[in-house]
């Protein structure tokens, strides 16, 4: 099994674009599923949004849509999670997060409880 690790985050005024960056290592054809989730002060880890590395089928959160993208490089180490338009309520702690698995992962997912990797987390502010 490998590991992920976030870098990228930082404050910005609302309206304003950051990027985060998700290093992968291991195997890629054993982590298919990956994602970002975000957890604000005192709230419940949600979902952002997810890739499925097999055909880069993406997923996003109704909140982020339109407004965030994700990616994966060709050689599916870095994952990339592009804010724009960030809002005060899109502040919070951003997880990588990978299902390092053979089984279980056949397209892109929001559901927290498929992934068994997660990074340290990397802070997002915004301000109004």
């Amino acid at each position: 099994q490998g590991q992920v690790m976030e870098s990228g985050g930082g404050s910005v005024q609302a309206g304003g674009s950051l990027k985060l960056s998700c290093t992968i290592s291991g195997d890629p054809d054993s982590r298919k599923c990956m994602a970002w989730f975000r957890q604000a002060q005192g709230k419940e880890r949600e979902a952002v949004a997810g890739i499925y590395s097999t055909t880069y089928a993406t997923l996003l959160a109704g909140s982020v849509k339109g407004r965030f993208a994700i990616s994966l490089d060709n050689a599916k180490i870095t994952m990339s999670l592009y804010m724009n338009d960030l809002k005060a309520e899109d502040t919070a702690m951003y997880y990588c997060a990978a299902r390092f698995s053979p089984f279980g992962c056949n397209g892109p997912t929001l559901n927290l409880s498929q992934y068994n990797t997660w990074g340290q987390g990397t802070q997002v502010t915004v301000s109004p």
